[in-house]
């Protein structure tokens, strides 16, 4: 009957529940051709959307552009609990992240300035009334929006760097799940807004021929905090019953910090005629430092009665358990000059899950996941174009048991069968000048 069992189960500030070509509860999202074409991006110099991916290669990126995209994500999580029973499915929700880029600079000059607005993390997940695991999550809220200032210089013809101030300018997290009462189930909801943060992300760009380039790049990690966030619950006791049972239950407000991680990557780029070009990336994401998730709440927080009453345990702290680890991720994609006008694009990834056995909840129902992509692009006029792409994501089937929970001290989660598919529609509208 603790609150610990709902933000602690729900690990995730400002992080994706239903991430989309990415480990754990990152998004790889950045721009609608990379997306197209699996979402490589580190070794090439596309367009704009290279301040997301390798903020060297903005440098290259021979035309001055706006550009504006937005995604749909549908995740489809179903679950069967351990001890048996009918598959639990969510309520289906679309989340829709979007990603604004404009780079600009003389036409002859070696360097390039741009401001990119993106989305990082985001969901929505609702589970289906009494599903299994209500008592660690029922619903999942989670917004971001990332401002990141953008510069980068050609050293040479061949070799350029960027470096970009990433903002985390707004974020927002709404966790709810039920309450086991001894007067029947009520319901605790967590809101808070996070501070604004920063980080960077820098990276090089190497273009020594017309067939040939590659890039390294890294993202900082950003710790996003939440502080003085409203606790707020619904059917607690009423009657003779609530002096007891409701004295658990006066924390009004909280406080959490959360890191997200830094991420390394590099990639290639290859052409091998004028029509065709293909990218293949790698990345690791340092989900180590994601040990601990720890609440600070302002009461009580569902131990025990704040004022030490006799055979109680008061405590306005609650920890869980996360032990994540560092994660890969492969990606391929290609993309061909169909004419003029029409480009087309396919691409593939593979991602190690950062969730170990024993530690999947249901805010990030994490696993190994394999990705297929495609896309398009069609150049209406000199200047203006419009992007598409479609991803599609299926998670491998995860299954944890309740001796995994015992043996990792991990029984804030719930034990079963979680299975995942994402599916990503995209547009975008690019305009160059």
């Amino acid at each position: 009957m603790t609150v610990k069992t709902l933000l602690l189960a729900g690990g995730s500030l400002l992080v994706s529940a239903s991430a989309a070509s990415a480990s754990g509860f990152q998004v790889n999202l950045g721009g609608q051709k990379n997306i197209g074409m699996g979402g490589v991006g580190v070794g090439l110099s596309l367009d704009q959307a290279a301040m997301f991916y390798n903020p060297g290669a903005l440098a290259m990126v021979r035309d001055n552009g706006v550009q504006v995209g937005v995604n749909g994500a549908i995740a489809r999580v179903s679950f069967r609990d351990a001890n048996g029973g009918a598959q639990t499915a969510i309520d289906n929700k679309v989340v829709v992240p979007f990603n604004f880029y404009a780079g600009f600079g003389p036409k002859e000059a070696k360097y390039k300035f741009g401001v990119a607005v993106y989305t990082p993390y985001g969901s929505t997940l609702k589970y289906n009334d009494n599903w299994a695991g209500r008592y660690a999550l029922t619903e999942i809220t989670l917004q971001s929006v990332y401002i990141q200032p953008t510069a980068s210089y050609a050293i040479t013809p061949q070799l350029s760097v960027g470096a970009g101030l990433t903002i985390l300018a707004y974020g927002n997290v709404n966790l709810q799940k039920d309450i086991p009462l001894p007067t029947g189930p009520g319901h605790i909801t967590l809101d808070g807004k996070a501070k604004t943060q920063f980080g960077y992300n820098v990276g090089v760009f190497f273009k020594p021929s017309d067939k040939f380039s590659a890039g390294i790049s890294y993202r900082s990690r950003i710790n996003a905090e939440v502080e003085n966030g409203t606790v707020s619950y619904t059917g607690l006791a009423t009657g003779a019953s609530a002096s007891t049972v409701n004295k658990s239950f006066t924390a009004n407000a909280f406080s959490a910090s959360l890191p997200l991680p830094s991420v390394a990557s590099i990639g290639l780029g290859i052409t091998p005629t004028d029509k065709l070009t293909i990218g293949l990336d790698a990345s690791l994401t340092f989900w180590n430092v994601y040990r601990n998730l720890e609440l600070n709440f302002s009461g009580n927080n569902g131990n025990g009665p704040v004022d030490g009453a006799v055979g109680t345990t008061a405590t306005n702290v609650s920890s869980s358990k996360r032990y994540y680890q560092d994660a890969l991720a492969f990606r391929l994609g290609g993309q061909y000059k169909v004419s003029d006008k029409l480009m087309v694009r396919a691409g593939t990834g593979y991602d190690f899950t950062a969730v170990k056995d024993g530690y999947v909840g249901p805010e990030t129902p994490d696993a190994d996941r394999v990705t297929g992509t495609a896309g398009l692009s069609y150049q209406v006029s000199e200047n203006f174009g419009i992007d598409a792409s479609f991803l599609f994501e299926a998670f491998m089937k995860r299954t944890q048991t309740q001796q995994d929970l015992l043996d990792n001290g991990t029984t804030d989660r719930i034990a079963g069968t979680f299975r995942t598919n994402i599916y990503v529609p995209g547009i975008g509208l690019n305009y160059k000048f």
